[in-house]
């Protein structure tokens, strides 16, 4: 009998917990609806963008594209409509310039799902990095953002459709953990954070819903050039050196299927669902059985993070003397 009460009471306080976060976990749960809805997207005439766009019309989706080259936009266009045969709307502008983006939203019509997708990345350590460099950074990644999200909010608010609507924001594993000579980029990826964050308690009462995408190294036309420059300790912290972790269409598939739960955070495969769970902080959390493993496992995920923190120092360490010997 006591040896069943010992087995018993965990099971039961497990219960008793599940029972808690079902009730406080905020926002609730939600489902957002793909098919016969708007899904605009930024830096969406390849790569990563491009395939979000592909995975949301053959789901039924009506599809806006808004990037800086107009001919890779058309050709993005023609592979869309040849592959799903459906109209797609796109858009040149560049993100940094709020006049330009705010005309070509304002064209698209009220947006269902807001996918603010592009960005540039250089990776190199800071002293080396020009400060023009590092700017250009700042105004793509995080200023434009700000513009795209600022031009989308009124009509996104104003529209005749009340079911949950979307603002999906790329960000990057560099983006829950900085790494070596990601310094800039890693800044304006968790800039996103804290805009989503706080976003989010600005706009659920209009049934728009915040998700943060973090995708690893993923298969892209920029991917390979970074790989030619990047340090050689990146190389080996991340272990891109090699080949990209992902392909764009298995970061599509996966980001999808997060923006439709309402998920705040999207991670991807078992180590990065490690460093969302290890980085979770004061995000919101909608699944409360999500929020029941963060809360049981923080600890443990912490001793798991600080153990990848050693290994990283420790490659540092050894770059650094052999550095010194040659």
């Amino acid at each position: 009998m006591v040896l069943f009460s010992l087995y018993l009471l965990p099971i039961l306080l497990f219960l008793l917990l599940l029972l808690l976060l079902y009730f406080i976990v905020r926002p609730r749960p939600v489902n957002i609806r793909i098919k016969d809805r708007h899904v605009f997207i930024t830096g969406g005439s390849m790569g990563i963008g491009l395939a979000i766009a592909k995975q949301a019309a053959s789901e039924g989706a009506r599809i806006s594209l808004l990037a800086r080259s107009l001919d890779q936009l058309e050709i993005a266009k023609q592979s869309i409509q040849e592959a799903y045969g459906i109209e797609v709307s796109i858009f040149s502008a560049d993100v940094r310039d709020c006049d330009a983006v705010e005309r070509a939203i304002n064209e698209a019509g009220p947006i269902d799902v807001l996918v603010v997708n592009h960005g540039v990345y250089y990776i190199e350590e800071l002293e080396k990095q020009g400060v023009d460099v590092v700017k250009s950074m700042i105004d793509v990644n995080l200023m434009g953002s700000f513009n795209v999200i600022k031009a989308a909010l009124p009509l996104m608010k104003d529209r005749k459709d009340k079911g949950a609507a979307s603002i999906a924001l790329m960000s990057s594993q560099a983006g829950q953990a900085g790494v070596y000579g990601f310094a800039a980029y890693s800044a304006t990826k968790f800039g996103l954070r804290g805009l989503a964050e706080a976003l989010q308690q600005e706009v659920l009462a209009y049934n728009i819903h915040l998700s943060v995408i973090f995708p690893p190294f993923t298969e892209t036309p920029g991917v390979e050039r970074e790989r030619k420059t990047m340090p050689e300790i990146t190389k080996i912290i991340t272990g891109a050196s090699a080949r990209a972790r992902m392909e764009a269409e298995e970061v599509a598939k996966i980001t999808m299927e997060g923006i439709k739960s309402g998920s705040f955070s999207i991670p991807f495969g078992v180590d990065g669902r490690a460093v969302a769970i290890a980085t979770a902080g004061l995000s919101p959390q909608r699944c409360y059985i999500m929020a029941s493993i963060e809360v049981l496992f923080a600890g443990l995920f912490r001793f798991a993070a600080l153990l990848l923190e050693w290994n990283t120092y420790e490659i540092i360490e050894k770059n650094k003397i052999s550095r010194k010997k040659q």
